[in-house]
């Protein structure tokens, strides 16, 4: 990525915004991992609370954050291709993200049928729903085309 900003816009573009923008995409790359992170976090947390019947301690949920961590960077590293396959993953997740939040909202809160927010998060949902089958077709569509060469701890 830092290859592409800098090799198109190193001529026309301050050096400063350059490093902004890097530092920008640093930060991100960082931060949302601990966003989409959560969720496991918190499911590892009530299965420990569950089983055991009392809360974690710190140092715990410390480690089993750490190793969850580790154990995504190892199979990033250690399957270096499913970057190939990141449309097609990020197609099927992303009902997740755009459409899921809408349907849920519309069940847990129930607004008036044919209100405004009903429509809305209606057609949000829906037009999620549309991106992601179009995302998901794109990312297969990608992976037959381009196909996948395996190469395991060996980043192409």
């Amino acid at each position: 990525m830092f290859a592409v900003l800098f090799g198109f816009h190193a001529l026309d573009t301050s050096q400063f915004i350059l490093g902004l923008a890097s530092l920008f995409v640093i930060v991100n790359a960082l931060s949302s991992f601990q966003i989409y992170g959560m969720p496991m976090f918190d499911e590892m947390e009530s299965h420990y609370t569950r089983r055991f019947k009392k809360p974690a301690p710190w140092w715990l949920r410390a480690i089993v954050r750490c190793m969850f961590t580790y154990g995504c960077y190892f199979m990033a590293v250690a399957i270096p291709f499913l970057g190939i396959v990141a449309g097609l993953l990020g197609g099927i997740s992303l009902l997740v993200t755009l459409a899921y939040p809408c349907f849920m909202w519309i069940k847990m809160k129930k607004p008036k049928k044919y209100g405004i927010s009903w429509g809305v998060n209606w057609v949000l949902g829906v037009v999620g729903m549309i991106l992601s089958v179009m995302l998901t077709a794109a990312g297969l569509y990608v992976v037959i085309d381009t196909g996948i060469k395996a190469s395991f701890f060996k980043p192409q």
